[in-house]
């Protein structure tokens, strides 16, 4: 799932993708131990999606999205320091 669409859900939403996701892991994960599936790229996909959406909840839960970009942009540059020629 792309980020911009996981962005664009509500935090119920979110809850219930999550769950569903987690479920297909589940038995994406179930079936490859029985040897009926080699989904692995299938199962590295389910577990960023998840990682995405706790992300995502997490950034709401903190208030973070959007805020990180204003705190970056108003602080100064900071100076370089200067070194004397005699120290090393």
């Amino acid at each position: 799932m792309e980020l911009d669409k996981i962005r664009n859900l509500s935090d119920g939403e979110l809850v219930v993708e999550e769950r569903k996701t987690a479920e297909q892991l589940f038995r994406l994960r179930f079936q490859m131990k029985l040897g009926q599936n080699e989904g692995v790229k299938k199962l590295r996909e389910l577990r960023k999606d998840i990682a995405r959406i706790q992300t995502i909840n997490r950034e709401r839960a903190l208030g973070l999205h959007g805020a990180q970009h204003k705190a970056e942009s108003s602080a100064p540059p900071a100076k370089a320091k200067k070194l004397k020629k005699g120290s090393s």
